[in-house]
């Protein structure tokens, strides 16, 4: 935590400044030591502290109560602390128990100080900062984020997805959601249902690669008793349950050839044939399908039905991005996933560090979303303080490769043409290699990202 403070020092006794300075230095802070209240103001306007160590006496016109004030008015998540004279501490006591505790000081020390005890209050007090400044940042861009039925996201790639989805949620038809395992596929789907004149109607969600062959007729037509072992009763299917809603047909690519030509008569005609009966139900279900597979190469290789393949791709396919091709959009997840951890098992988390946003996008990300989920969840539950830090990671997540910089390189001594790369390199990364995002993100056309990438040799 030291390390990374910064520490406005406000003391007009010069030796007494510098005694105080060269104390925290030796902890590894960054100090910076002005000696009146003037170039404190000045200091904090052109770079706001996360600690400020101040006399409460400045002997000018703006005392340390006028310090506080303005850094508490400059930035919110800074903690003051007020030196006083012995004999003086009601003065200091007053200051931290302000009627706005937003105004109010951290903590005080009494003439003449003692070291350690000034080292432990800045330590915890350029703490707390960390911990609200991490926070604040993560909020803002929350606030900040695209949220639609669930969905949040930064990234223009799933703002453009969810302007699809709200255009075909209120149509009969057949939506088909192609996506990784984890992208949130069946997120994707209740938003949809919610959004449809249907919202108010059942949601029925059957995962056709968790049932069997033989029982996955049953589940989604339902069966008559007597028309199989065990079928001792009389049984309603998925569809017939979803009257008038939603049936989410997840990882429709692993449906067997026989239930795919089913399923067609049924998307085509509404009429449902539950299994050891013939006679036909009618029902007003409106399907959305999901798959990890490409259902084309699918119908190349004759593993899925053609006439099934244009049926569910007549709107053409709602396409959600890895994480690894959203990372922009991983600082709001993980604060999304902070609040539902602390929901869910009472933790007290406030925030995640810079520093563990950093490390979580330049991770791969193979289990997309629903990985990330688990890692934040399993972070809280294991963390010692309110701020998430880089010694809560798994461990394959402490070394991750430079994919999003920690921050802007030392271009001193490179070309033009050099650093005019190393930008395109870093966007293409940040990017996952969509060309089209990075030049929108670089502000240029694709053409003209296009040749760059040639006169560079960019593969």
């Amino acid at each position: 935590m030291s390390s990374a403070a910064f520490v406005l020092i406000v003391e007009d006794e010069v030796g007494h400044g510098e005694a105080i300075a060269e104390a925290l230095e030796s902890a590894r802070y960054a100090c910076h030591l002005v000696h009146s209240g003037e170039a404190a103001v000045e200091s904090i306007r052109q770079r706001p502290p996360d600690v400020v160590v101040t006399d409460y006496k400045l002997g000018g016109k703006i005392t340390g109560l006028d310090v506080l004030r303005e850094s508490k008015r400059v930035s919110p998540d800074t903690e003051v602390i007020l030196i006083t004279a012995y004999g003086s501490e009601s003065l200091a006591r007053e200051a931290l128990s302000r009627d706005n505790d937003a105004s109010a000081a951290y903590d005080y020390l009494i003439k003449p100080i003692d070291i350690d005890v000034l080292r432990d209050k800045v330590e915890r007090a350029a703490s707390q900062a960390t911990v609200a400044r991490e926070s604040s940042l993560l909020r803002k861009q929350v606030d900040e984020a695209f949220v639609f039925s669930g969905i949040i996201g930064n990234s223009d790639v799933v703002k453009r997805e969810i302007k699809r989805l709200k255009k075909i949620a209120r149509s009969k038809s057949t939506i088909l959601i192609v996506g990784e395992t984890g992208t949130g596929k069946e997120l994707f789907a209740q938003a949809i249902h919610q959004n449809s004149p249907r919202s108010g109607k059942p949601f029925k969600v059957l995962n056709c690669a968790a049932v069997s062959e033989t029982l996955l007729e049953s589940e989604l037509f339902g069966h008559v008793k007597g028309a199989f072992t065990g079928a001792v009763v009389d049984r309603k299917g998925l569809i017939q349950s979803a009257d008038g809603g939603t049936v989410f047909l997840d990882e429709i690519g692993d449906m067997p050839l026989t239930m795919q030509a089913k399923l067609l008569r049924t998307l085509e005609t509404g009429e449902v044939l539950p299994v050891g009966t013939n006679d036909t139900l009618y029902f007003d279900v409106r399907f959305v399908a999901a798959t990890n597979r490409d259902l084309s190469e699918l119908v190349r290789q004759g593993d899925f039905r053609e006439d099934l393949f244009y049926r569910v791709h007549a709107h053409g396919a709602i396409r959600i991005p890895p994480l690894r091709q959203r990372r922009e959009d991983i600082p709001v997840l993980v604060q999304r996933f902070i609040a539902q951890a602390n929901r869910e098992h009472d933790t007290s988390i406030v925030s995640a560090s810079s520093e563990v946003i950093r490390k979580l996008m330049n991770y791969e990300w193979p289990g997309n979303v629903r990985e990330l989920r688990n890692v934040v969840e399993r972070m809280c539950l294991e963390s010692d303080g309110p701020l998430l830090t880089v010694s809560d990671l798994p461990d394959q997540m402490r070394a991750t490769t430079e994919i999003v910089p920690a921050g802007p390189p030392n271009l001193a001594g490179m070309t033009m043409a050099d650093v005019e790369k190393l930008h395109i390199v870093n966007t293409l990364r940040m990017f996952g290699g969509n060309r089209e995002r990075t030049a929108k993100a670089l502000g240029i056309g694709a053409r003209t990202l296009y040749r760059k990438l040639a006169d560079y040799d960019l593969k």
